[in-house]
């Protein structure tokens, strides 16, 4: 694969492709979209054997399970793409949407919902973000670069080649959906800074974090960050919070919505952690628990402070034993990353105290950390789940791709 690219021209292609989009009537999109997804139907053999190569490389390489879960593709997964560009079509289109009319000094005065212009997203190894992505932008009449992660290289390639051929045969200007194909470290970068840009949106850990926050130049929405927590209450029922547990740690642990650390307090720790924590490696979780957890499971590693901060994208688990729940928020404040966060409770009080006073994206009362998801919440495929407040929070489907600019009309107007 090669490292030559020219970002300077793909980014002159997109601000082009942007000014064209931004007057494409909706059906015109909707029939690109659905041309896109039969598209890669077609191409599911294509997409399945460049796929092979990066897991074949993957698993050479000593990727988590987690990872190679996020990575791999299969006939279902490939179908949901395509499911997923055909209910972006069936969406309301928001550009051109009036968000309010009134009379004011100047006339008539409106705002309207407008397209961001260009998006560029950088994405580590989930080769279906790149449908996702290119068929919300297009629906909300944003041009997009794509930067995903090696590790889905080939798997990238192909199905943003295939989306864009689609899309081009479909009326939608050349330049509309672009790729950065290459395995330049400071392509990333590059992008980060390229003025082309109207806003940058990362999907990934830690890392691509602290590098967004120092280096980028435009401006950008943080999104996938997800040191996710559950807080089991003195008054949870025991079986639920079980249940709870095991759903948002195991049943995929390699997404950002996953809960990496549990919280307990310590009025129900005796009852609880003997039963979770069996339940848990028996499906086969690590356990790195502090003093009070060991001392109830001896099996349990020694949890470090390092262990509260880490999202570990696999079947690891921190475990904190908590006195009340004011502990419990305090340290849900100190290490979360206001991505999703639960209670299990059976205290309307403590559940309404938990939901006010959580500062992130989505709060949870009863219920898996597992649900923040755009599909899950009705907005159909997703650009990422912001963990910010401006100008999005939660999870982003074609309305948050979106600004507003005000149209005034006017009737021979001037300022006195």
């Amino acid at each position: 694969m090669s490292n030559e690219y020219n970002l300077e021209e793909m980014g002159r292609k997109a601000k082009a492709a942007a000014r064209g989009l931004s007057v494409i009537p909706t059906e015109t999109k909707n029939t690109a979209l659905r041309a896109m997804a039969e598209a890669i139907r077609k191409n599911k053999n294509e997409i399945l054997e460049q796929n092979k190569l990066d897991l074949d490389d993957g698993k050479a390489s000593g990727l988590t399970g987690a990872l190679l879960d996020r990575l791999a593709l299969n006939n279902a997964r490939i179908e949901g793409m395509a499911v997923g560009l055909e209910e972006i079509a069936s969406f309301r289109d928001p550009v051109g949407e009036v968000l309010g009319m009134w009379n004011g000094e100047a006339g008539r005065i409106g705002r309207v919902r407008v397209p961001l212009g260009v998006i560029g997203i950088i994405y580590e190894a989930r080769p279906n973000v790149t449908a996702d992505a290119s068929g919300l932008c297009l629906k909300s009449g944003n041009a997009v670069i794509l930067r995903g992660g090696k590790e889905a290289m080939r798997s990238n390639i192909v199905i943003a080649s295939i989306l864009s051929k689609a899309a081009s045969e479909a009326n939608m200007p050349l330049g509309a959906i672009q790729l950065l194909a290459t395995q330049s470290r400071e392509a990333s970068v590059e992008l980060m800074r390229l003025q082309a840009l109207d806003v940058l949106i990362p999907r990934g850990g830690l890392n691509l974090k602290k590098s967004i926050m120092e280096n980028a130049r435009v401006p950008y929405i943080m999104t996938g960050m997800g040191n996710c927590h559950t807080f089991v209450d003195a008054s949870a029922d025991i079986d639920m919070a079980v249940n709870i547990v095991i759903n948002a740690k195991c049943q995929r642990p390699g997404v950002c919505n996953a809960m990496e650390t549990l919280l307990i307090h310590k009025d129900i720790a005796q009852r609880f952690i003997p039963v979770c924590m069996k339940a848990l490696c028996e499906r086969g979780v690590e356990i790195r628990g502090d003093e009070t957890v060991r001392g109830l499971f001896p099996s349990a590693k020694v949890a470090s402070e390092e262990d509260w901060e880490t999202e570990f994208y696999d079947l690891i688990l921190a475990v904190k034993v908590v006195d009340n729940l004011a502990e419990a928020m305090n340290h849900i404040h100190k290490y979360g990353t206001q991505h999703s966060e639960a209670i299990v409770t059976e205290s309307y009080e403590n559940a309404q105290a938990f939901l006010s006073g959580v500062d992130a994206a989505a709060v949870y009362v009863n219920a898996s950390t597992r649900f923040t998801d755009g599909g899950v919440f009705g907005f159909g495929a997703e650009m990422g789940i912001s963990t910010q407040k401006l100008h999005a929070r939660g999870p982003m489907g074609v309305e948050q791709l979106t600004s507003t600019k005000f149209i005034i009309y006017g009737s021979g107007q001037v300022r006195g």
